[in-house]
């Protein structure tokens, strides 16, 4: 059965090319390799992701995540979604990162992969330039503060003893930006906020405001969400921002858009 045997050796040599041209694939394959990365994120907080007056996505957030995907030598491209459906829209695929301000909690981590915290989100006083008065928290007794409504300041206060019984008055804005206007023209005497959202608005306003170094109550902290399936793509995200650290990157974007570094040490 000459026949026979000459269709076996050749069915066999067929099976050993595809295997062996399969293992060469497997040796060489990288299947996220220029893969397009998707970032969710809400386009209305400044300064960390937001549109500016040309419609453009724009922000500290912005800049790592397209400077991280630069070195990955991917593309990224920028999602705007409804940001209390974003653990779903990150388990469901149609985004890979959330990377937008997005605070490390407990609750979260049994849902997605965390970054390491790359900054924390700090509440700090603000006052007048040339105020030297205002210096810690017992030293605003008797004045009037200001902070936004529904806030994590906000919140803070009105479950303090010392807010209740001896500042003035805390008087509650429906934005920081009012707030700090109220400062700059004296009308208050200091405002207690978000760390990032002052100092982008001193960044703005150089000459007439000054930041008070004292955090008060928690301190939260800042990291990129993923996947929970999606460790690959965290580790190598997570490469790039220690070498983004470690060269300055991170610094020089922290200042341009914070007027100093506060990126996490």
């Amino acid at each position: 059965m000459k026949w026979q045997k000459l269709l076996a050796l050749g069915m066999a040599a067929v099976m050993a090319a595809a295997f062996a041209a399969g293992c060469g694939a497997d040796k060489t394959a990288a299947p996220d390799k220029g893969k397009k990365i998707v970032v969710g994120l809400d386009d209305n907080f400044p300064p960390m992701g937001f549109k500016n007056e040309s419609n453009e996505i724009v922000g500290f957030d912005i800049d790592l995540a397209k400077e991280a995907s630069k070195r990955l030598g991917r593309e990224v491209e920028f999602k705007a979604i409804d940001w209390s459906s974003k653990e779903a829209e990150l388990k469901s695929g149609r985004v890979d990162i959330l990377w937008n301000g997005l605070d490390i909690t407990e609750k979260r981590k049994e849902n997605m992969l965390f970054s390491e915290p790359y900054m924390d989100n700090r509440q700090i006083i603000f006052v007048k330039k040339g105020n030297t008065d205002i210096k810690d928290e017992a030293s605003m007794a008797g004045k009037v503060i200001g902070t936004q409504s529904s806030g994590t300041a906000e919140e803070y206060m009105d479950n303090s003893a010392f807010f209740k019984e001896q500042v003035k008055e805390v008087k509650k804005y429906s934005d920081y930006v009012s707030a700090f206007m109220d400062l700059e023209n004296g009308r208050i005497d200091a405002v207690v906020g978000d760390e990032i959202t002052g100092r982008y608005y001193m960044s703005k306003h150089q000459n007439t405001l000054d930041a008070v170094d004292v955090a008060m109550g928690e301190v939260s902290t800042f990291g990129i969400g993923f996947a929970k399936d999606n460790k690959q793509l965290r580790d190598e995200v997570q490469k790039v921002l220690d070498d983004m650290k470690a060269d300055g990157t991170m610094a020089k974007i922290s200042e341009k858009w914070f007027g100093k570094d506060i990126i996490k040490k």
